[in-house]
């Protein structure tokens, strides 16, 4: 799902037409010592893990050539294959045209210093327990077959991606809303764990 930087209106979702089968999560501890800790305070946390996805995801035009009537009957799956659906995932991390004509006219126009195009906000939806802020650093694609006008028909995506936390985000930006969100999300579904006790740790109390 895709926001407006600015006004935070949603721009675009972006589903994937497979529920990918695997998905691999990395957290890295931000301790406030470093990677060796520190003794003066080895128990202090700097802030919130930095938190990682890896998913793998599988396109494919073979529904929508059997059955275009399902798709609104566009034909588009004929016409030029799951084009459209890679460019929508590669715009994730594409500079719109337009934001790129207009920094070379700044450019052109004399100015010194031009600030990088603003991508939109991208929120990572992966059920209802995980909406998460979040920013594109891996993106690879395997094209796997082609109609006769090399329109690809298959692809499998790997798409890397990085929460934002209120580390890189401000406490007032609508991101770091929705990191605080899913963060007290995951804190309320921890509570719901069930509790262990000395007993199934084969004690009677602590040494």
């Amino acid at each position: 799902m895709l926001l407006d930087p600015l006004s935070f209106r949603m721009l675009r979702t972006i589903a994937l037409q497979y529920n990918p089968d695997q998905l691999s999560r990395t957290l890295q501890v931000q301790s406030a010592g470093g990677d060796s800790g520190g003794r003066s305070e080895p128990l202090r946390l700097k802030g919130p893990p930095v938190e990682t996805f890896k998913i793998e995801a599988d396109i494919d035009a073979t529904d929508q050539l059997e059955h275009p009537d399902a798709y609104g009957g566009t034909g588009d799956a004929a016409q030029v294959g799951i084009f459209p659906q890679l460019c929508a995932l590669e715009a994730l991390i594409t500079p719109a045209s337009s934001a790129l004509t207009r920094a070379e006219r700044f450019l052109s126009a004399g100015s010194l210093e031009i600030a990088p195009a603003e991508a939109p906000l991208a929120l990572f939806v992966w059920s209802k327990q995980r909406v998460v802020p979040v920013r594109v650093t891996e993106f690879s694609v395997i094209e796997e077959a082609f109609d006769t006008e090399l329109n690809p028909l298959r692809a499998r995506v790997t798409l890397g991606l990085r929460t934002l936390t209120v580390n890189d985000l401000p406490f007032g930006h609508r991101g770091a809303a929705l990191f605080m969100a899913y963060l007290k999300n995951k804190e309320s579904l921890a509570g719901r764990a069930i509790a262990g006790s000395l007993n199934t740790l084969g004690l009677t109390e602590l040494p």
